[in-house]
């Protein structure tokens, strides 16, 4: 069962610049697969396992990578909405039926990972956000990187935040996750700017 992703509307007060930039699937799809096999048979799929213990199979339309693993198993990345999720799902499940794969009719997939980007439209002090909010949830070494990287406790959600008012949220599991994720990073932000 591929779980459904719910996509953002446009039109919701507040999430204007909210944006998908990757998501990332993975789950089982058969018992076991012959990946030797698969490589073979499946044009852009790559099996090196000096380099990699999983072939590497990309699609174009809709544009995925996938990793499959001989146990079975499956992540997929590069997704952007849930129209690419079933479709390249569905692209992937039957190239490995046309080579010979015995896949299971259900396959057991779900989005494990979110990455969204955000912009306030405004300049964030990341020095002061630093001195005012809790220091154990966030990490900042301009000279190393510079993005303050804040960890919300509830959603479990990270965010990646720049001088520039820019946000790179990541770790939820759902839209509803980064959204809630946002909305308490802006209230935080908002006692001290």
């Amino acid at each position: 069962m591929v779980q459904k992703i719910i996509l953002i509307s446009m039109d919701e007060k507040g999430y204007e610049s909210l944006k998908i930039e990757n998501i990332v699937a993975s789950g089982v799809i058969a018992d076991s697969i012959d990946l030797e096999n698969v490589s073979d048979k499946i044009k852009n799929c790559e099996l090196n396992t000096k380099r990699f213990p999983g072939a590497v199979y990309r699609i174009e339309k809709p544009k995925i990578a996938s990793l499959i693993f001989s146990s079975g198993k499956v992540v997929l990345t590069g997704i952007r909405n849930n129209q690419d999720l079933h479709d390249g799902l569905d692209i992937i499940m039957q190239s490995l039926k046309d080579a010979g794969v015995d896949t299971y009719n259900e396959p057991q997939v779900a989005v494990t990972n979110i990455v969204c980007s955000y912009d306030m439209g405004r300049y964030i002090n990341l020095n002061k956000v630093v001195i005012t909010l809790n220091l154990e949830n966030i990490e900042y070494e301009p000279e190393q990187f510079p993005g303050l990287v804040y960890r919300i406790e509830d959603p479990k959600i990270v965010a990646l935040l720049f001088s520039s008012g820019k946000i790179i949220l990541t770790g939820g599991k759902n839209i509803e996750d980064i959204k809630r994720g946002l909305d308490f990073l802006e209230q935080r932000l908002e006692t001290i700017m």
